[in-house]
């Protein structure tokens, strides 16, 4: 390639990055949707299936297990005890939950970057959880802390990513019992948005608190949200002592929690959607109600992982219709309960970033935004029914997460958008493209794809006949070459450091 090609091809990349960086240059904290709501379930439907939730609450009931202080707080409550079965009166739930918070700030190190998690708001947050990482130079692999620090450099240099998530991935080369210590300050050290705490042992999530105390103080952590997790119940009806222990840390430090069921309908749930939806309510509502018995007033998301399975092998499916329908009606009740509302994402069950995973991630991001999500994990990323994280599916997903700003800010009408002077000026059988209003607003007239090649036939053979992932795989590269990490007080730095060493010192080293 010759001089002046290569300068222009710096030239196009450099406006193409000014463009991709939000409005006025900066990254979009957060959606404030300007559409309304997508909504399929009935008011009618609605109360039923509140009904239906009521009565697994009362007459089934819940396992909560291994925690005898857990069982404690339920009695104490007026709850029925049967060993470690809890049941509940018709109404109880409900009215505990009245003191949890219908929005709240999840505050970031960066005060720009906060977010607000309820009402008429959505965040995007990566994908979180897989072992797997993959991309198109060295294929499928156990992801490691290298891979963990990519993952939330990428997210942090999205304008369309709000937050940087928790476990983008599994850094399965530092010991189980103590990775947590570098996950955290990957998120506090790489980015300066919003992140997550550990869950997967109490003891970790202390860990986390005792970080974010170091970062931002210990008594601004006691008055203010500063970190968010993911709480699973172990679908049906149960929680288990590890999700527990980790829900009771961090609502006493007044830290939120997201309680998700996590469902996959026809083996963890009933085949159908009001079964699923009346059970998601009965979970959710327990795990969410624990929190302010434990802290009244502590931030809470009524949370909703659910799909469905193949009926024939039994394997997770993504993107279908019933999952939507789920995904919205769940919204729904969340709504009903005045209670922010965790779902939805990007997700595939594909193996490779192909037309198959763009399908699924598309009608699932699509029902995300308009159903009415509040949070929405695995927004970027997630492969392989979520055992993989995608460097190649992570930007394009981010991609799609820029035309999904567009798509919530729905049509502004002023006299600037009516544009009665560009019609004026070009009048019958003219062109617009060299219109003053053309001129004015072309730069930001239309979401500009970073990944989707809209040039010629001739043009796309001279670029190398490169396909979506091809596209997405030098993306990713020119991001992080181009990577500038955000300014850390070196106090703070070095107190985490120290923090991490004397901790990690403290016990060996376990898979466990």
């Amino acid at each position: 390639m010759s001089d002046a090609a290569q300068s222009g091809r710096r030239g196009r990349n450099a406006r193409r990055e000014r463009r991709q960086s939000g409005p006025g240059g900066q990254a979009v904290p957060y959606i404030s949707r300007n559409i309304p709501l997508y909504d399929v379930l009935s008011d009618e439907g609605a109360e039923q299936i509140e009904a239906n939730a009521e009565r697994i609450l009362a007459e089934i009931g819940l396992e909560f297990r291994e925690d005898p202080e857990v069982i404690g707080i339920w009695k104490a409550a007026g709850a029925e005890i049967d060993g470690e079965r809890v049941r509940f009166p018709k109404g109880m739930l409900q009215e505990i939950l009245k003191t949890a918070p219908s929005q709240f700030t999840q505050h970031a190190r960066n005060p720009a970057r906060n977010v607000e998690i309820g009402g008429n708001n959505l965040v995007f947050a990566p994908v979180y959880g897989p072992p797997f990482v993959t991309d198109l130079d060295q294929g499928r692999r156990y992801g490691t802390i290298e891979d963990f620090r990519n993952f939330v450099k990428l997210a942090y240099m999205s304008p369309w990513m709000h937050h940087s998530g928790g476990t983008v991935c599994e850094p399965v080369d530092q010991p189980v019992n103590k990775r947590h210590f570098d996950m955290v300050y990957s998120h506090i050290k790489y980015s300066d948005k919003p992140f997550m705490g550990s869950v997967t042992a109490p003891e970790r999530a202390e860990d986390s608190v005792k970080m974010a105390q170091i970062t931002f103080g210990e008594d601004f952590v006691d008055q203010n949200c500063v970190m968010i997790q993911l709480i699973n119940a172990n679908s049906p009806l149960v929680f288990d002592s590890t999700m527990l222990g980790a829900l009771k840390v961090y609502a006493r430090h007044n830290q939120a929690c997201i309680v998700s069921p996590f469902i996959l309908a026809g083996a963890m749930s009933p085949v159908t959607v009001a079964g699923t939806l009346s059970q998601i309510l009965a979970e959710a509502m327990a795990g969410c109600a624990l929190t302010q018995l434990i802290r009244p007033g502590a931030p809470v998301v009524f949370g909703a992982f659910v799909s469905s399975i193949s009926m024939q092998s039994g394997a997770p499916t993504f993107g279908s219709p019933e999952g939507s329908l789920l995904l919205n009606g769940a919204a729904k009740l969340a709504r009903r309960l005045k209670l922010p509302f965790r779902s939805g994402g990007s997700f595939t069950a594909s193996k490779v970033p192909d037309a198959q995973s763009a399908q699924e991630s598309a009608q699932t991001i699509l029902a995300t935004v308009q159903s009415g999500v509040n949070f929405a994990l695995h927004s970027a990323g997630w492969l392989e029914g979520g055992l993989c994280s995608s460097y190649e599916k992570f930007v394009m997903d981010a991609d799609q997460l820029g035309m999904m700003h567009v798509l919530a800010q729905g049509i502004e009408v002023n006299e600037e958008t009516l544009a009665m002077d560009a019609l004026k000026e070009v009048g019958p059988g003219g062109h617009f493209l060299g219109a003053s209003h053309t001129q004015r607003n072309f730069e930001s007239a239309f979401y500009r794809s970073s990944i989707a090649d809209n040039n010629s036939y001739e043009q796309w053979l001279a670029d190398g006949q490169q396909d979506a992932a091809r596209r997405a795989n030098v993306r990713w590269k020119e991001l992080l070459r181009g990577y500038t990490g955000p300014e850390l007080d070196p106090g703070i730095d070095e107190a985490l450091q120290a923090f991490m060493q004397e901790r990690k010192a403290s016990f060996p080293d376990s898979n466990i």
